[in-house]
């Protein structure tokens, strides 16, 4: 064969190959076909530089998406905390970059690639109390218990007014960056409607008998007690050295 045919004849082949990346779609693929493929493309070209082709991940860059499941991939996606500007900085919560069909599409790839699907929560019928019981174990060391975060070793504990229901069953399975991951030997799924429900009353909680001050923690409420408990402490101790003289 002349080196000009044997040239085309390997130029076929990569065609050929890369045709086959692109396109192909797992053999044990559930859901609607054609929005796993869209899916795929979308992760082709915006994804595959730093989880590789057929997500498999690229060492020292990104890890592989085979089997972290839908559940995993819509977390990171409709949070906004992928796709990340620099690899390896902290994945923080912000505006999607996909559209809501793109990230359906996204997640509907991830998902055929094996792993958990996205959660069905039903908060409703979890306990309040357990809620904050178990919120109070598990959580509250890096959100604090109204659920509003902090700084944390490392990196930082967002607040939990942003999450859905759903973002927060997902972030409580997959634990992203520096957090834990609970599975369900340990935070059972009625345990999870529990906390879920618990999160949600911080975002509006019932404040009767007192001063929320943002329902953010100690820091006003020190705040308030330097500003206006010492001032009128000092005045107090003023007027009853006046009445002394």
């Amino acid at each position: 064969m002349s080196a000009p045919r044997t040239l085309c004849a390997v130029l076929a082949l990569l065609a050929a190959g890369t045709a086959g990346a692109v396109l192909s779609v797992p053999a044990h693929a559930q859901g609607d076909s054609e929005q796993i493929q869209k899916g795929r493309t979308l992760f082709v070209e915006g994804c595959s530089t730093c989880h590789g082709i057929d997500a498999a991940g690229v060492s020292g860059v990104a890890p592989s998406l085979q089997g972290v499941g839908a559940r995993s991939a819509d977390f990171y996606l409709s949070t906004g905390r992928m796709p990340l500007d620099h690899p390896g900085a902290e994945p923080l919560r912000s505006d999607p970059t996909y559209s809501t069909e793109e990230i359906d599409a996204l997640v509907a790839y991830i998902g055929s690639l094996g792993g958990p699907p996205v959660p069905e929560v039903q908060p409703q019928d979890g306990s309040l109390n357990e809620g904050l019981r178990l919120f109070l174990h598990y959580c509250a060391g890096c959100h604090q218990v109204g659920a509003r975060g902090g700084e944390v070793v490392g990196a930082f504990a967002p607040r939990l007014t942003d999450p859905t229901p759903t973002e927060v069953a997902e972030a409580v399975r997959v634990g992203p960056y520096v957090m834990p991951t609970f599975a369900e030997s340990l935070i059972s799924d009625t345990q999870l409607n529990s906390i879920i429900r618990y999160v949600e009353y911080t975002k509006k909680p019932d404040n009767r008998g007192g001063w929320g001050i943002g329902n953010i923690g100690p820091v006003p409420e020190g705040a308030v007690a330097w500003l206006i408990g010492l001032p009128f402490l000092l005045l107090v101790a003023r007027l009853i050295g006046e009445r002394i003289k």
